[in-house]
């Protein structure tokens, strides 16, 4: 496990705090050589989403060596001939993952994505360098018991479509409230797009907001739809995730019946009354129409939000 200290110095970067960490790195607020905030992503030792639960403590603040009970951290996903599997990651792995995020978003300039100026690395650890988003996450905001707007997943949908029109960024694959930021001005941008590496068949994401570990923009609708439904309710759609077939060929009459067993889960107006029934039906079709994407959602969100 990496520690470091106010500071120390990575490179040409001084260490300010602690921001927070994922399944797979940390996250520290420091400053370059002219003195602007930045923020850095270290690459962990290994790394999953049960390896934190397994190994560290669990804490209400932000430490290294701590999580808290309602964070959802990702898993490592390989894909293999008999379906996916989660598995973790070592220090090599990761850092590959690390360049490829790297590669994935240097190039990508847009207000509602995080911006990424380079990468170095740091006793073997690969360092990305990424703007500094001040503002605070959806699961602070959900914590806090603060509001929370439509138009804040209408603006996320938007800004996915431009860069799955691009080519820049086919989809996100891990959206979920830890990695939706929201600035003081109310302005919104995305972080920690699904890791992925094609040649070794591993992606990085969270099965309780991508439920059917898929790798497409479909990922970001369900994403969408489970943070739509945890918001109403205060919980999740799916326990017992990911989907049991997940990553195989679909077509036989026992997957069929048993995605529609998994797909099942109880509407948002049971666990909440005053869930508007219209946006009752945004969520189930973002969960369970496979078919409904980032267009057809966008045109919902636009006709819930003319009609609230």
């Amino acid at each position: 496990m990496i520690k470091l200290s106010t500071g120390e110095t990575l490179g040409s970067y001084r260490v300010r705090s602690f921001l927070g960490r994922g399944a797979f790195a940390h996250i520290y607020l420091a400053t370059d050589t002219k003195n602007e905030l930045v923020a850095l992503k270290v690459g962990d030792i290994a790394g999953g989403g049960s390896y934190m639960k397994r190994f560290l403590d669990v804490t209400n603040d932000h430490r290294p060596d701590g999580i808290s009970p309602d964070e959802t951290p990702a898993e490592a996903i390989r894909f293999e001939k008999d379906g996916a599997h989660i598995t973790f990651l070592d220090a090599s792995e990761i850092n590959s993952m690390i360049r490829g995020e790297c590669e994935l978003l240097r190039h990508i300039h847009h207000w509602n994505i995080v911006g990424v100026r380079g990468m170095f690395l740091h006793e073997g650890r690969n360092v990305l360098v990424m703007d500094y988003v001040r503002g605070k996450t959806l699961r602070e905001k959900f914590r806090a018991l603060e509001g929370v707007r439509l138009n804040w997943f209408l603006t996320i949908v938007r800004a996915l479509q431009s860069l799955n029109a691009s080519g820049d960024l086919p989809y996100h694959g891990d959206l979920k409230p830890e990695n939706v930021l929201i600035k003081p001005s109310g302005g919104v941008v995305v972080i920690d797009p699904a890791m992925r590496e094609n040649e070794q068949n591993v992606i990085t994401t969270t099965p309780h907001y991508n439920p059917l570990l898929l790798r497409n923009s479909k990922a970001d609708v369900m994403g969408i739809g489970v943070m739509l439904y945890e918001i109403l309710t205060g919980v999740l759609p799916f326990d017992e995730v990911p989907w049991q077939y997940a990553g195989r060929e679909q077509g036989g009459e026992v997957q069929q019946l048993s995605l529609s067993y998994f797909l099942s889960y109880p509407p948002p107006s049971d666990l909440n009354p005053n869930t508007p029934e219209s946006l009752e039906t945004i969520i189930y079709r973002c969960l369970t129409v496979m078919d409904y994407g980032l267009a057809a959602l966008e045109m919902d969100l636009v006709e819930y939000l003319r009609m609230d």
